[in-house]
């Protein structure tokens, strides 16, 4: 094979896009799990509802993409406050199994839904106009709007990597899922916060929804394929492992996009076969904690 140095940063960079993806889908799984000890399997399912919820508003209201990139994730959250509320509250304190089940059904509700009224053929929505035109680098053309995917998650992955270790709510936060009894007694609605932590982190799946909007097609089962490599990701940077999760998810992204490049065959399968490697070397993800 010949070697192409324009093909190579193309495909990095193409890698770097989907990583970005990865990170913060597998952000929001880390978060959940991470604060509430819940396997989210719902994830890729309220990934999806973003998208959909964008197009519905774009085709039947007319609402733009720039509205909808808060209102998703503001929408989906209240819904995730409603399933915490009814659902997950009650399997706290029970094997991880019991939530992978319930989310794992809640997510084929979802999908059977939405696949009953828009069937499972790709629904298109257009680039925003602000975003529509593409930046020559040399060795490609680079889209504006893939650009903005790539700086847009980076953002919201540190904003959210630093409240959660560096500021007093997210010391809150993880002090609550370890000792709830003892945060109570310094007047901290415990319930309340874990409540929202889910809302939050429902919500980062539906903002990853939106910015997928204009680059994948929208489907009600857009969610199923992608969510297996994120579990992926999460399992190799470590369960409950924030920084884990965004180095993880973007460092794999380039690796598929490198193995695009040397031996395309393998780049549906090259995440799960690192997976394996580190699972074998170190059980609790390259970031994870050791018990």
């Amino acid at each position: 094979m010949q070697f192409n140095l324009s093909v190579l940063l193309s495909q990095l960079f193409l890698g770097l896009v989907n990583g970005s993806f990865y990170a913060i889908l597998s952000l929001g799984l880390a978060v959940i799990f991470g604060l509430l000890n819940i396997i989210n399997f719902a994830h890729g399912a309220l990934f999806m509802l973003g998208a959909v919820l964008t197009w519905m508003a774009m085709d039947y209201l007319g609402i733009n993409y720039w509205i909808m990139l808060i209102a998703a994730p503001v929408v989906v959250g209240v819904f995730g406050i409603l399933v915490e509320r009814l659902f997950l509250r009650r399997l706290y304190k029970l094997d991880h199994l019991y939530g992978l089940l319930l989310t794992l059904g809640l997510t084929l509700l979802i999908e059977g839904a939405f696949r009953s009224v828009y069937g499972v053929s790709g629904l298109n929505y257009d680039t925003p106009e602000l975003l529509q035109g593409s930046t020559d680098l040399g060795f490609m053309f680079l889209p504006d709007y893939r650009a903005w995917v790539v700086v847009v998650s980076l953002l919201v992955c540190t904003v959210t990597w630093y409240v959660i270790e560096k500021t007093r709510l997210g010391a809150y936060l993880r002090a609550g899922t370890e000792n709830p009894r003892m945060v109570e007694a310094f007047g901290i609605n415990v319930p309340l916060m874990i409540t929202l932590t889910y809302a939050f982190g429902a919500g980062l799946a539906a903002f990853a929804g939106v910015l997928s909007a204009p680059i994948y097609q929208v489907s009600p089962l857009m969610g199923q394929n992608l969510i297996i490599v994120v579990f992926a990701v999460v399992v190799i940077g470590g369960m409950g492992s924030i920084m884990g999760s965004i180095l993880t998810g973007l460092g794999l992204g380039l690796v598929e996009g490198l193995t695009k490049v040397f031996y395309p065959q393998a780049s549906s399968t090259v995440v799960f076969v690192i997976m394996v490697i580190v699972l074998l070397i170190r059980p609790a993800g390259l970031f994870g904690k050791e018990k």
